[in-house]
Parts: C-alpha cells; sequence; structure tokens
C-alpha cells in the first residue's frame, strides 16, 4: 500500500462526503476513538464499533457539517498503518493513525486534535 496515495484517496473520499466511498477503506469490525464522538454523540468512551454504527455517526455528521473539507499537510507510515496530519472540522489540525488488517482495509483508527 502506498500510504501517499491512501491519504489522497482518503481526503478526497470525505471531501466529497461520499459515504459510501469513505467506508471502502474500513473493515467490517472497525473500531473509531476520537474525541469527537464524545463531543457529538456523548458516548464518553470516545469508541465506537462496527462499520453500521460508524456508518450511522458519520452519517449524521456529514449532515451537520455539509461544508467539511479536509486539507492534508502530511503522510507518515508505520507497520500496517498510517497517521494522517490534516486540517479538520472547526479548523482544528488533525492526526488520525489507522491500522491496517490483512485485506488492506482500516481496522482500528485514533483521531487526535488541537484544542
Amino acid at each position: 500500500m502506498d500510504a501517499k496515495e491512501f491519504a489522497n484517496t482518503w481526503i478526497e473520499s470525505w471531501n466529497a462526503h461520499d459515504l459510501d466511498t469513505i467506508l471502502t477503506h474500513y473493515s467490517d469490525d472497525i473500531e473509531i476513538t476520537t474525541p469527537m464522538i464524545k463531543l457529538a454523540a456523548g458516548i464518553d468512551s470516545g469508541s465506537l464499533r462496527g462499520k453500521e454504527n460508524v456508518r450511522e455517526y458519520w452519517k449524521k455528521a456529514l449532515e451537520k457539517i455539509p461544508d467539511l473539507h479536509f486539507e492534508l499537510y502530511e503522510v507518515t507510515s508505520g507497520v500496517n498503518s498510517v497517521a494522517l496530519f490534516y486540517k479538520s472540522v472547526m479548523n482544528k489540525k488533525a492526526i488520525e493513525v489507522m491500522f491496517f488488517n490483512e485485506q488492506g482495509k482500516v481496522s482500528k483508527m485514533n483521531a487526535f486534535y488541537t484544542e
């Protein structure tokens, strides 16, 4: 997997607000952890598991933020993982660390935001 290519495709799918394409990057058993879940959904753990739960969360997020636009600053790669540094919602800077399964799908993601 080419980390830069993945990052560009990932950013493009979010900027297109194409939920089905966004979800193609993720495994069915995806686990996401982000402060945005706690903030927007009131889930104290800040985590969601399973593609359908994530789909519903992101569907609502895309509806609430119709002008969502990410801007990629940098991408780094690790062992079966990437970290994307980008401009996110509310002009926050974000780092997302994504771990890939054997099929090349993201199975775990952790997001970090500037205050």
